[in-house]
């Protein structure tokens, strides 16, 4: 792993990978972006299982920040206005929402916008090419 953070979502999502261009664009944080159908996820010390679930940050010590937490982080090595929202989300009770609004998103990403009904499939029931994992590879 680099020097930087890593940003691991799900790339066969729309409404993923829309919100991933969309942070790059505006929120531009200080990290490497890889969808985690192309990560060496064994590497950076996670499992399929986990990036299907969830948006993962994961430090250059091995720090594993999942779901609302990762995108505290992203915002906190955005700086700027971001890192206030970013820290704000690392705190009870806003942290606990964060965790419930995540959830909520996630577990009805195909009807958000730029979701699309590929969005709600398990991830190896959706179309497009795979690079297979040491996880799924036997």
């Amino acid at each position: 792993m680099g020097p930087q953070p890593v940003l691991v979502y799900d790339g066969d999502c729309a409404f993923c990978t829309s919100s991933v261009t969309f942070v790059q664009r505006y929120v531009r944080p200080r990290c490497e972006v890889v969808p985690w159908q192309f990560a060496d996820l064994d590497s950076l010390g996670t499992t399929r299982e986990r990036a299907e679930f969830e948006v993962l940050w994961i430090t250059p010590a091995g720090g594993i920040h999942g779901g609302a937490q990762a995108v505290a982080k992203l915002l906190l090595h955005a700086g700027r206005g971001w890192a206030v929202v970013g820290a704000l989300l690392t705190l009870p009770p806003l942290r606990w929402i964060a965790h419930g609004v995540y959830r909520l998103v996630a577990n009805n990403r195909e009807k958000m916008p730029g979701g699309t009904p590929a969005c709600a499939l398990p991830a190896g029931g959706r179309p497009g090419p795979r690079k297979p994992t040491s996880s799924s590879a036997s």
